[in-house]
Parts: C-alpha cells; structure tokens; sequence
C-alpha cells in the first residue's frame, strides 16, 4: 500500500485527485492508535487491525467511519471511479449502511442512477452526514431508494459544508446571545438601541472603508439606512429581487450595472506591469444556478447555529460573486441580516463587524486570510487556467477580455466550499465585535450621559451645549480650548454669568468618564 495511507487519502492517491481544500483527515497504518494535527489537520495513526481493504469500498466505508468529509473530494471520486465499483458493493450488502450511504452520495453527487434496485422497506433509515458534527439541513427529506435522510445543507448545484465538531469541542463557536444579553444586563435596553443608530452608520461606513470607498458620504448614508430598514426583516434575502433591492442600497439608482452577472469576473488588482489576478469566481453560465441553490441552502438550514449559517451563507455569497458590484457590501450585510432573522440578535441591534475588520491593520489581514482560505489553494492549481484574449462585449453589456479555461475542473471546488474555517474566523470576529466594538460604545453612552448630567446639575443648559462642552474636554485632554471660550462665554469667558462654575464643569466631566472605565 502505497505510503500505507488509508481512507480518502489512500483513494485520493489511487485516483490522482487533486484538491483546492485537501483532505483535513489523513489516516496511516502504525503501531499505535493516535491524533495528532498539523496545521490544523488531522494525522491519525491506525494499527493493522483497522486495515481496510485495498479498495474503494474499503477505504471509503473506512472515511466515512473514522474521516473528515470533504464534499469536493466526493464529486472528485465519483467522477472517476466506475459505477460498478459503487453498484457491487450495494449488491453485497443491501442493508449495510455506508453501502447505502456511498450510493445515496453517488447519485447525489453524479446526476447517474445505479443499476441496482431500491433498498427493501423494512430498512431502518440513516442520516447522509453526521448531524451531530456538521451543519445541515434541518428538515432532511426521505430518500426511500436508499432509506437514508437527505440531510445534506444543500442541492448539489451548490452545497457549501460546515464542521462543527462535537459539541463538547465548540468552545470556539461563540454564543452570541449570551454576549448581546450580557450587554443588556450591563447597559440597559434602552442604551444598545441608542448605540445601534451609531453602529448602523459605523458598519456602512466601515464596509465602505474595506472597499476603500469611505469617502462616499452619500452611499455610507443610503446603505445605513438600507441596513437599519432590511437586517433581519428579509424573507427571502438570496431572492434575485431582493439582492437588486440590496445592490441599488448600495450603489444607488444611477449605477450601471445592477443584477445578476452575466460575465466573467475575477477579484485582482493591477500593477505597472500586468493585472493580477487573486481569485476567479465561477464563470458566468453557472451563477443563477449556484446562486438559485445557496437560496436553497439558506432555506434548508433554518433553525441550525446562527453563527455557523451567517458564516457559511455569506462567505458563500462572496466566492459566488453573483453581482456585478456591490458583493463584499451584500456579503457583510447578509452577515448581520441572517444573525437578526436567526434571533441571535434583536432585530434593531446591528453587530458591526466590518468596524472589527476594517478598525485596524490585524483586523484587515486577518480578513483577507479568511478569503484566502479558498482563493489562494485555487489560484494555485488554476494559475494557467486563464488568459487575457479578444475583446468582447457579454450579455450584461460588460466589455471584457477575460477568459477562463478550466470551467469544468474548477466547478467541483466551486460548487462544494469547505467553509469550516470561515465560521471560526466570523466567530472571532462576533466575540470581538460584542465585547470590545459595542462595549466600548455603549460605555461611551453611558459616560456622556453621566458627564451630560454632572453639568446640568451645575448649569442648566441644552443637551447639544452639554455635548459640545464634553466633546471639547475629551479632546483637549481636559483643559478649556479658545474655541469654547468664544462659542460658550457665560462659562468660560471672565465675566460670564457662571465663570465661576467652570473648574467645577471640567472636574465632573473628568469624574464622570474616570468613574465608569474603572
């Protein structure tokens, strides 16, 4: 056995499949039992009891028992190996279940009925997948060829996966509602929602500044208010109307090209020399398919961990890049609109994740290492796969010269994400952004009000000449600037009406904002 590798990776070997997302389980016969991980994979050392056969039914029942999955080795495998392979193994074992398993996920994977009759009706049912370690459906549907439950997150037009692991091993996974509660019980109610209003802007604002398009004062405006009006408040988010709807919030009425693309797209830069290209999104005849199917997979997982859906449904988003612009802005939205709809969050409170991402240079890298998760591995294999050609002019009126070589190789990393480590990553993120972003705001709040009082007591005045009193204190690091000795001279002017009170004003504010941080 070659390099006495097991399971997928010994098929792998066997059918020369090569992966965008390799195999995060690689099993081996040694001495002993034991894990070890490296680079966040899975080394397992099995003795030769566990042996399988040298087969594809040994070593996939032997994956299926002890592996990682990985839904584009799957479509890989079964696009190679010999339907016999698969029918024979039904035929010996009718009732087995990863026999019906392998055969329920070939069809699924393939579109091609196997020539062996339906499994008998006193079957018991099994699950597709591991309910228990991964997302999925929440309402499996009864495949009675095979009696197994279609528990699977998606269609196979385009079926990203999510691992979560046991639950005993999800500390990782943040409890989001135990973090905005914990908010609640330290701010109020009625502090978060005032916050929101400024966190709404904040997450437009910062969106827009991660596109590094901040300076478009007038977009940061329409898109906050679309985010205030639509966050949790969509039906059918993955609709094509919906997506317009949220387009035209983003680069308004007067934009070029809103809709589903029509053309080819790829995420680069150019340089002096030549353009460069980071990523390639799937080519244009397959994006209202795949986009049709992710609608699927949002619909099919309701109900499951709202941190886990956020992540996979809107990274999935992003790598479909549906839209001729606007993605990265949608893909950040539907982030806050699916933890709204899932009742992670109230519906009124934003979580402003893109303040946590584009709030500092580690938060920004660690971003861009996020999306390199898939874009890096695939531009490694697809880096001849494209060219710069002949100009032409595509259906959606897009001038292009882009060509894409590799279309049907590439549709089996496309179609079958592995968005596991995007959901630890917008985890973190989530854990960041409640216990720093919003905390932080919310004490702001709640040291203006207290500051906002203390002068009150001593001077009655409007609440905007309290906040402007406050805000220039802050600034100046607590001492009266000139500025609002002219603008507030009954105060700060000698002779003014409360002179005298002044000293005491600066030592309140200080007080108050002293008080509250420790």
């Amino acid at each position: 056995m070659s390099d006495l590798s097991l399971g997928f990776q010994r098929l792998a070997e066997l059918h020369g499949i090569r992966l965008v997302q390799g195999l995060l389980t690689r099993s081996r016969l040694g001495k002993v039992r034991q894990r070890d991980v490296v680079d966040g994979r899975e080394i397992r050392t099995w003795p030769a009891q566990y042996r399988p056969a040298d087969s594809f039914r040994g070593h996939f029942e032997f994956g299926l028992k002890y592996e990682r999955l990985n839904f584009e080795f799957f479509s890989r495998l079964f696009s190679r190996i010999d339907s016999e392979a698969v029918a024979s193994w039904v035929r010996d074992e009718p009732t087995g279940s990863y026999a019906r398993r392998a055969a329920f996920l070939y069809e699924w994977f393939t579109g091609q009925r196997l020539e062996v009759p339906d499994t008998a009706p006193n079957v018991g049912y099994v699950d597709a997948i591991d309910s228990e370690q991964y997302l999925v459906a929440m309402q499996p549907e009864r495949v009675r060829r095979w009696r197994v439950n279609n528990n699977l997150p998606g269609p196979p037009d385009f079926c990203p996966m999510v691992y979560l692991g046991s639950e005993d091993k999800r500390d990782w996974l943040y409890d989001l509602s135990a973090g905005v509660k914990a908010l609640d019980d330290a701010y109020g109610t009625e502090l978060l929602l005032r916050s929101s209003a400024w966190l709404t802007f904040k997450e437009s604002r910062d969106s827009f500044a991660i596109e590094h398009e901040a300076d478009k004062a007038s977009r940061v405006k329409r898109f906050a208010a679309a985010i205030g009006e639509f966050s949790g408040r969509m039906n059918d988010p993955m609709s094509p109307e919906s997506l317009l709807m949220l387009q035209k919030a983003v680069l308004g009425d007067q934009a070029l090209r809103v809709g589903i693309r029509r053309s080819p797209v790829f995420v680069g830069q150019n340089s002096f020399r030549a353009q460069i290209v980071h990523y390639i999104a799937p080519s244009e005849e397959l994006v209202a398919g795949m986009l049709d199917a992710l609608r699927n997979f949002e619909l099919r997982t309701r109900g499951a961990n709202a941190v886990a859906r956020a992540a996979a449904v809107s990274f999935a988003f992003v790598y479909l890049h549906p839209l001729a612009d606007g993605n990265g802005r949608v893909h950040r939205f539907l982030v806050n609109h699916l933890l709204a709809a899932d009742k992670a969050v109230p519906v009124n409170i934003i979580v402003p994740v893109s303040a946590t991402i584009a709030g500092s240079a580690k938060g920004r890298a660690e971003y861009d290492q996020a999306l390199e998760l898939i874009s890096k591995p695939f531009m490694q294999i697809h880096a001849d796969g494209y060219r710069f050609g002949q100009r032409r002019t595509c259906p959606d009126g897009v001038l292009t010269d882009f060509e894409f070589l590799q279309t049907p190789e590439a549709q089996h990393a496309w179609r079958f994400l592995d968005l596991s480590g995007h959901a630890r990553y917008l985890s973190a993120v989530l854990r960041q952004t409640v216990e720093h972003e919003m905390a932080d705001e919310a004490l702001a709040l709640r040291q203006n009000d207290e500051a906002r009082e203390a002068i009150k007591d001593l001077v009655e005045m409007p609440d905007s000449d309290a906040d402007r009193i406050i805000r220039s204190l802050q600034q100046e690091n607590w001492q009266i600037s000139n500025k609002l000795r002219k603008e507030l001279p009954q105060i700060f002017q000698p002779g003014g009406a409360f002179y005298a009170r002044r000293e005491q004003i600066v030592a309140a504010v200080r007080a108050a904002f002293d008080a509250l941080r420790s």
